[in-house]
């Protein structure tokens, strides 16, 4: 984002940045709206029956990867997110829906997620 504020004891106009930006506006930043969303998505998906095309389609074996660095894939994003807000052992709880949600409730209050994976 791209704002621009004047500074009183500077006396000139300085780019906001995007912490401060958010900071007053008390929104979330969208990475933490974006990982929230995918382990919510995660959690749905883990639940539905096995046979169902969702489910398919995310365990299926897409062929060889390409050389070079690997690219980042969904399932290892989801599992970066989950270890971000809850640690290990966070693959337990998908399937009792109200441990779940108790998860991505605590992982949006502490807003742990917004910060970048390391």
């Amino acid at each position: 984002m791209y704002v621009r504020m004047y500074d009183n004891e500077k006396e000139n106009w300085r780019i906001l940045t995007d912490k401060e930006i958010y900071a007053r506006v008390k929104k979330p930043a969208i990475i933490e709206t974006v990982r929230l969303d995918r382990l919510r998505w995660f959690g749905h998906v883990q639940r539905v029956e096995g046979n169902r095309i969702v489910k398919r389609v995310l365990y299926m074996n897409w062929g060889t990867r390409l050389r070079g660095r690997p690219r980042n894939r969904w399932q290892g994003e989801v599992r970066e997110d989950g270890r971000i807000g809850s640690g290990e052992g966070w693959e337990e709880d998908v399937h009792n829906r109200e441990e779940w949600k108790k998860l991505l409730r605590t992982a949006r209050n502490s807003r742990i997620l917004h910060t970048p994976a390391e």
